[in-house]
């Protein structure tokens, strides 16, 4: 299993637009976005984002409009999960639709 598994996140064009802004904005140029389970119940997970150093047990996902996301290796609420960012209302959103039907929180 080591190595083999290559995790899935979607990013929109919107969330990918603020997510490299965010990223111009920092001086340390060795960061890079976090999703992670905030907190997980029964069928679905509250999801959070930051700002991270990769560690060993992540994996560095590269989105198709190639912003890098550092996810927890093995975290199944991670994989197959889809971001958004709507820039009215300055909002994200995560969801995993492998993971059932409830919208991640």
């Amino acid at each position: 299993m080591k190595g083999d598994i290559v995790m899935d996140c979607k990013i929109s064009d919107s969330a990918a637009m603020k997510m490299k802004e965010i990223l111009s904005e920092e001086e340390d140029k060795q960061l890079k976005f976090r999703l992670f389970v905030a907190h997980a119940h029964g069928d679905h997970a509250h999801y959070g984002l930051g700002l991270d150093y990769p560690k060993e047990t992540d994996e560095l996902v590269t989105a198709d409009n190639g912003v890098e996301v550092l996810l927890e290796k093995g975290q199944d609420f991670l994989d197959g999960v889809e971001m958004d960012y709507d820039p009215s209302s300055d909002e994200w959103s995560v969801h995993n639709p492998s993971m059932g039907t409830h919208e991640g929180h």
